[in-house]
This record gives C-alpha cells, sequence and structure tokens, in this order.
C-alpha cells in the first residue's frame, strides 16, 4: 500500500509516516496543499490523509478537486473540528472518511487499512498459493507449517505477487506501490528484496523472473 499523508504540521506529518511506515506501509508527505495536490494527481496512491485546514491551498479545495480529476485514491479528512456540521461538510465535498484531532495512531491505522480496500477490487483477506499463506490484516506469512519472518518490503512483494493470481508484475510496479518516494527510481532494490524473499520462502521456488517483464508467482 502507497499512501500521502498532506499536513502542514510537519512535527505531527513526520511522527504518522513514521508511525505508518512501521506499520509496513509507504508513505510519502506534503507540507502544503498546493504540493500535495501535484503529487496526489501525479502518483496512484491508495489512501491520501488530508488535513483540512491547510494554509495557501485549503484542504477543501484539495478534496474538491482530487474528486473532480476522477483521483482513485481514497481520501481521509483530518480536522480539529468535530461537529457533525464538519463531518457533513468534508464528507460533501468527496472525502471518504472523517477523522478529528488528536484521534488514537490504532484507529487511524484502521481506517487506512478499510480505506485501501474499497481503493482495490475486493480481495480475500488471506491470500493462498499452494503452501503459501499471506493474512494481510495480521501480517503474517507462512510455508507449510514454518513462519515466515519478512521484512515490511519483503512482506509487501510477497502479499502483491500473491494478490496478482499469477499476473506479470513488473519491478516498476513493485517499485511504484511497496516503495515510497525517497527510493530512487534506479536503485537495485527491488531485485535485492526478491532475492531476500526467495532465500526464506525456500525450496521448491514460487517467484519466478520473467525476463525483461518482472516477477510472478
Amino acid at each position: 500500500m502507497r499512501l500521502l499523508v498532506i499536513e502542514d504540521d510537519e512535527e505531527m506529518a513526520q511522527t504518522v509516516a513514521i508511525g505508518l511506515r512501521r506499520a509496513g506501509i509507504a508513505v510519502d508527505v506534503a507540507l502544503d496543499g498546493s504540493a500535495g495536490l501535484e503529487r496526489a494527481l501525479c502518483t496512484d496512491y491508495d489512501v491520501i490523509v488530508l488535513d483540512r485546514d491547510l494554509p495557501g491551498t485549503h484542504g477543501d479545495e484539495v478534496c474538491t478537486a482530487l474528486t473532480t480529476a476522477g483521483c482513485r485514491g481514497r481520501i481521509l479528512m483530518l480536522t480539529a473540528a468535530a461537529g457533525t456540521r464538519d463531518l457533513v461538510e468534508g464528507l460533501a465535498l468527496g472525502a471518504d472518511d472523517y477523522l478529528p484531532k488528536p484521534f488514537d495512531f490504532r484507529e487511524l491505522v484502521a481506517r487506512i487499512g478499510a480505506l485501501a480496500r474499497r481503493a482495490h477490487p475486493v480481495a480475500p483477506p488471506v491470500l493462498r498459493r499452494g503452501d503459501l499463506v499471506l493474512d494481510s490484516a495480521r501480517r503474517r506469512a507462512a510455508r507449510g507449517d514454518r513462519a515466515l519472518e519478512l521484512t515490511p518490503k519483503e512482506f509487501g512483494v510477497l502479499e502483491l505477487l500473491l494478490a496478482a493470481e499469477g499476473r506479470v508484475v513488473s519491478a516498476e510496479e513493485l517499485l511504484e506501490r511497496v516503495w515510497d518516494e525517497a527510493t530512487d527510481p534506479f536503485t537495485n532494490a527491488v531485485k535485492i528484496t526478491v532475492s531476500r524473499l526467495r532465500a526464506k520462502l525456500g525450496e521448491p521456488p514460487v517467484v519466478e523472473t520473467v525476463t525483461k517483464s518482472g516477477y510472478r508467482i
């Protein structure tokens, strides 16, 4: 999952980003509405966490612009105002969910997960392929009776490959969906991560390299 946080309070934005990355989510951060809108229109985010009370380009304007442009990413609006009127106004602008500040971080993660599932075609909560099982909600994976100790990136790659159901997934798509903007687009991070994932999955091999195309299970 790849997510964008648009929040002008840099300390809060970075705190949220760090927490979400620890939860295995690739996170980009924009500190004002204009930069956030530009990024959201250029990158296929699953979820956009949008502060409503942004200076300059207000969060309401960002939300309206994204909705008008047909942005696929689901919008979770944050605001210090918690009244019913604010909730109704936010949803009327096109936001998919609304969370008042201050919020419980676990609730934020849960709401983001729910929105991400709505951003894609419905997929089984548990993905299986032969003796390989991945539980997205519990962040667990196993092969046969052996639990797999995977890093967040390894888990993300495996999840995306399993969800593809045999479709070839390019290195570019893996880089876009599992990593964030801090990653060098010319890096060999995908190749290294897939190599480490293969080693942890063991024999017989399940991840196939399709020359000049990508990877599939």
